[in-house]
Parts: C-alpha cells; sequence; structure tokens
C-alpha cells in the first residue's frame, strides 16, 4: 500500500473515530448519565433525558451520517481515489 493511501484510511479510521465517540457520548450519556439533569427540564410535557433516549440518539447519528458522507467526499478528492 503507498504512503498515500495509508494516510488516507488513517484521516478516514480518525474521522470515524471522532463520530464514534460523539454519538456514544450523545447515546450513553445524554440518556443514561446525564438523565436526572436532563430531566429537569421538560418539553412538550415530557423529560428532556426521555427524549435524547428516545429520539436523540438517532436524530445525532443521521446527523453524524451525513457529516461522515460530506467529509469523506471532500477526503475521496483530496486523495483522488473518488469515483
Amino acid at each position: 500500500m503507498s504512503k498515500n493511501l495509508q494516510e488516507y484510511w488513517k484521516r478516514n479510521l480518525s474521522l470515524m473515530t471522532v463520530l464514534l465517540v460523539i454519538w456514544a457520548l450523545v447515546s450513553y450519556g445524554c440518556s443514561i448519565l446525564f438523565v436526572d439533569q436532563l430531566n429537569a427540564i421538560r418539553i412538550g410535557g415530557f423529560p428532556l433525558g426521555f427524549w435524547f433516549a428516545q429520539q436523540g440518539s438517532e436524530i445525532v447519528f443521521v446527523c453524524l451520517i451525513f457529516i461522515y458522507y460530506f467529509r469523506m467526499s471532500k477526503l475521496d478528492k483530496e486523495y483522488d481515489v473518488h469515483e
């Protein structure tokens, strides 16, 4: 594997690691670890911790998919491995 492709995969794995850590922090942190603090805030009559546990982590996950797509498109063009 050429040095250029090794750098490409290194940056790809770094991006995936950062995005997965963000998702883990949101899904576990907001819906499990910080649920008591978030439940003090209410949205639509329901505690905010409930919203994060039910929809928040999925919404963040979908947003992270789009971020990954756009960042990888840019990275693919930068390393000339785009289709």
